[in-house]
């Protein structure tokens, strides 16, 4: 076990947050996303860094386990990119006018 570099408090190695008082103990977090079955065996990395310059990577991995491809978005473009991906809500033609005169 851990001991949280905020707070003292001990966290298991798993742990990407501090239980008792939510410090992130990674400087990132990751995650792997398996390709759609036509595009083989490549993956998507995606990866949240949280000191420095907050930024959230993508990479695509090939079945040889090299990076092919790479880009980094802001946390405000990230939050889009989340919200376009995200299950479709059925609006109606006068809510897409509105949403398109407010702008």
């Amino acid at each position: 076990m851990a001991r949280c570099r905020h707070c003292g408090g001990t966290v298991e190695d798993a742990f990407r947050f501090c239980p008792w008082c939510s410090t992130p103990q990674r400087s990132k977090l990751v995650e792997f996303f398996r390709a759609h079955p036509r595009d083989g065996d490549k993956a998507l990395r995606v990866s949240r860094y949280l000191t420095g310059e907050p930024q959230v990577r993508f990479s695509v991995w090939d079945s040889d386990g090299v990076a092919t491809a790479a880009i980094s978005l802001e946390d405000q473009e990230a939050q889009r990119l989340a919200s376009f991906i995200g299950p479709p809500v059925p609006k109606s033609l006068r809510d897409r006018l509105a949403a398109l005169v407010a702008r």
